[in-house]
């Protein structure tokens, strides 16, 4: 499905606003902190981090600060309006490590062994990003040693299919983040 053409429609564009509200809710913030939520992620100074599925942003800002300087942060979505409001978020908060970009998860472009750390916070699972295209994609971008961070969308979903896969092993779980490494 292409999103980015469904997003153009009148369907499509309502229910991206009715997203977008509901990530920027105040429902969100009070009970899901992204400071909190990134809390389940050890040693984030320094890191070259990719977040897939940066939407409106909720878990950019707060990730590029926690990164600092040293580090570099890649916010992409397959939306080039989320990646709009996004890069606006960015230079209003006076932002120079990270980079929002349009593409596709599950086809990157980018080398191999990119990056230390990839957020999939509240993007999986969904029907549009298929675990055996996902996964692959993921390990083939992150570093060896490398961390997957998953924050589901669905509260109580289990690791066990990113671990059946062979790619990962479970880490562990803190803050409602689960951290896999890439072995």
């Amino acid at each position: 499905m292409d999103l980015e053409a469904f997003a153009k429609t009148r369907i499509g564009g309502l229910l991206i606003r009715a997203l977008g509200a509901g990530m920027e809710s105040r429902f969100r913030y009070r009970f899901f902190p992204a400071v909190t939520v990134l809390g389940g992620l050890d040693g984030l100074t320094g890191q070259v981090v990719l977040e897939v599925g940066c939407g409106t942003g909720y878990f950019t800002i707060p990730t590029a600060r926690l990164i600092g300087e040293r580090g570099l942060l890649v916010a992409m979505d397959v939306l080039s309006g989320s990646v709009a409001l996004v890069s606006a978020k960015v230079r209003a908060a006076g932002l120079n490590n990270v980079c929002a970009v349009r593409g596709d998860v599950l086809n990157t472009g980018f080398g191999a062994g990119a990056f230390d750390i990839v957020l999939l916070f509240g993007v999986i699972p969904a029907p549009m990003l298929p675990l055996r295209q996902l996964l692959p994609e993921v390990r083939r971008v992150l570093k060896p040693g490398g961390t997957l961070a998953v924050w589901p969308s669905i509260p109580g979903w289990l690791p066990n299919a990113v671990v059946r896969s062979g790619l990962f092993g479970h880490t562990g779980k803190r803050s409602g983040v689960h951290r896999f490494r890439r072995d």
